[in-house]
C-alpha cells in the first residue's frame, strides 16, 4: 500500500511548493506515496451561489504541478469551512500517513512565527505532522534524520514507528536517536549514558530490529538547543519530535522544546505525538 501524505496549502506559492519538494524526497516516491493538495476556502470567503476551484489558486496547482512532474500520483482536492478542521478531517478520511503543512512564516523584524491553523492541526490530530516552511533547505533525498527522545517511552514509541513507517528508511538513511539530560552541562556534570535512559534505548532497539541504521547520543544540555546544535552537526535532512503531551481534563498541549526547536531550524520537523 502506498504511503498516503496530505498536503493541506494556503495561498502562499513558495510555502506550497516547499511541502511539494518535502513529499518528492521521499525514496522512489513515484512507486510508494500518494499524495492529495489540499486547499480549504476559509469561512464566509465564498457566497452560497459560489463554488470555488482548485485552479484558481495558484499555490495549490503549483503544487500539484511540481508532484506531477516528479510523476508521484497527485489528488486535487478542496473544501470550505474551517480550516484546521477540514485538515483533520480529510486526513481521517484518507487515512493519511502524514500531514505535510506549510506554517512557518515570518513577521515583523523576521521573527519566525508558526501560523494558528498550523498549531490547530498539530493539536488536534494524532498523525504526524510535519512542518516545512519558505526557508527550509530541502536535499534531493533523506539522508539524515535526528530522533531526540524524552523519558516517556509511549512517545518514544510513536516517534520510532513514524520512522520505521517512511518510505525508503532502510536504504541508506542513518538515524540517530538522540536524548538530552536536562541542564547537565557544567563541570563536574555525572556521565551521560545512552544506556541509562530506557525509551531511548527501546527507540533504537526498535528500529535496529527493523533493519534501520542507528546511531545512538546522549549529551547535557538545554534541550532545544542541544538538538538545533546536534541536527546542525549532523545537516539532519529532518527531526522527528515528539512534542505532544496530555494535561488536565486531557487536554492537548505543544511542548515549549518542540515549539522552540520548530521556530529555531530551517529543516523539516516532525510532530508525532
Amino acid at each position: 500500500m502506498a504511503y498516503s501524505v496530505l498536503l493541506p496549502v494556503d495561498t502562499d506559492e513558495s510555502r506550497a511548493l516547499h511541502q511539494a519538494r518535502y513529499v518528492s524526497r521521499f525514496h522512489d516516491a513515484p512507486e510508494t506515496v500518494e499524495a492529495t493538495v489540499l486547499y480549504v476556502y476559509p469561512p464566509d470567503e465564498l457566497t452560497r451561489e459560489e463554488e470555488g476551484a482548485f485552479e484558481e489558486i495558484d499555490a495549490a496547482v503549483a503544487a500539484a504541478e511540481h508532484l506531477e512532474e516528479e510523476e508521484i500520483p497527485v489528488t486535487r482536492s478542496i473544501e470550505d469551512g474551517g480550516v484546521a478542521e477540514q485538515v483533520v478531517r480529510t486526513a481521517d478520511e484518507l487515512d493519511a500517513d502524514e500531514i505535510v503543512v506549510g506554517g512557518r512564516k515570518r513577521s515583523g523584524v523576521q521573527k519566525v512565527l508558526l501560523g494558528s491553523t498550523t498549531q490547530d492541526v498539530m493539536l488536534s490530530t494524532e498523525r504526524p505532522v510535519t512542518v516545512t516552511g519558505t526557508d527550509v533547505v530541502l536535499g534531493e533525498n533523506v539522508e539524515r534524520l535526528l530522533v531526540p527522545v524524552d523519558a516517556d517511552e509511549r512517545r518514544a514509541r510513536h516517534q520510532a514507528e513514524y520512522v520505521a513507517g517512511i518510505p525508503g528508511i532502510t536504504e541508506g538513511v542513518e538515524v540517530t536517536v538522540f536524548y538530552v539530560f536536562r541542564h547537565q552541562d557544567y563541570k563536574g556534570a555525572p556521565p551521560h549514558e545512552f544506556e541509562e535512559v530506557d525509551a531511548a534505548v527501546a527507540t533504537a532497539e526498535y528500529l535496529e530490529e527493523r533493519d534501520v541504521s542507528v546511531d545512538r547520543a546522549a549529551v547535557g544540555g538545554e534541550i532545544s538547543r542541544k538538538i538545533v546544535d546536534r541536527a546542525a552537526s549532523l545537516d539532519a535532512d529532518g527531526i522527528v519530535m515528539a512534542g505532544r503531551k496530555r494535561s488536565g481534563l486531557q487536554k492537548v498541549l505543544m511542548g515549549s522544546t518542540t515549539t522552540d526547536v520548530i521556530l529555531s531550524v530551517e529543516r523539516p520537523v516532525t510532530l508525532t505525538g
